[in-house]
């Protein structure tokens, strides 16, 4: 770490209070996370803590934000160790690494993916280039596996007026010349990956309705590979 003291004993005070509002987060659920009780653990007063974070809302924003970035930094590992050209491999990593993420940091995915919580909104200058990173490895695949010619595209297509409006934006916005037809897919496997990811870890199918629900994820995979057509 590096700085000065002092800087050096703020890094450390914001992870600490990061630190306690994780452990309080899967405690305690979101709604219930209080400063004055960070701060108890922290082992100060509650005007203390206010000098670094001023509110309920900014611990909440700290900790949405710290979780987007585990879980981005989850993803880009994991695509490290998948072979460049290997576009359907590296859609499966993106999906097992949120999986076990989520898995691992229930109580944090809730945050980031569950029911929102009451008198709480993210502010977007915070949270929308952390929050936005696993999208973009999707996207960053679909867009390098059309460019390779891995992607088959359908004989015909008919893609609604305001559906190509939104396209042609997200084109402009993303950077990409991916087809229309390629983003539509994409977010339809983004969508389907994450609620299949939602149903397994707020139990949504059940404890016994399946025996290994790792092997319906990896059916799950198999599925939107297919739907996205990478070859």
């Amino acid at each position: 770490m590096t700085g000065t003291p002092r800087d050096r004993a703020r890094a450390q005070t914001m992870a600490d209070i990061t630190r306690i509002g994780r452990a309080h987060l899967a405690e305690q659920g979101a709604a219930a996370l209080s400063l004055r009780a960070v701060a108890r653990d922290l082992g100060v007063v509650s005007s203390a803590v206010y000098r670094y974070v001023r509110s309920r809302d900014e611990l909440l924003t700290l900790l949405v934000v710290d979780a987007y970035n585990e879980l981005g930094d989850a993803v880009d590992a994991a695509l490290k160790e998948v072979p460049e050209d290997n576009f359907a491999e590296q859609f499966r990593t993106v999906g097992r690494a949120v999986r076990a993420w989520a898995l691992r940091e229930p109580a944090r995915y809730a945050l980031l993916f569950g029911s929102p919580v009451p008198g709480y909104a993210a502010p977007a200058e915070q949270t929308t280039i952390p929050g936005t990173r696993v999208i973009y490895a999707l996207v960053g695949i679909y867009d390098r596996a059309w460019a390779a010619g891995a992607v088959a595209l359908s004989a015909s297509t008919n893609t609604p007026e305001k559906l190509a409006a939104s396209l042609e934006r997200i084109r402009a916005e993303l950077g990409i010349d991916t087809p229309g037809e390629v983003i539509t897919r994409g977010v339809f496997a983004w969508s389907a990956l994450f609620g299949a990811v939602n149903f397994e870890v707020f139990g949504q199918y059940g404890p016994d309705t399946f025996d290994d629900p790792a092997e319906l994820f990896e059916h799950h995979l198999d599925v939107l590979v297919e739907s996205l057509r990478l070859r």
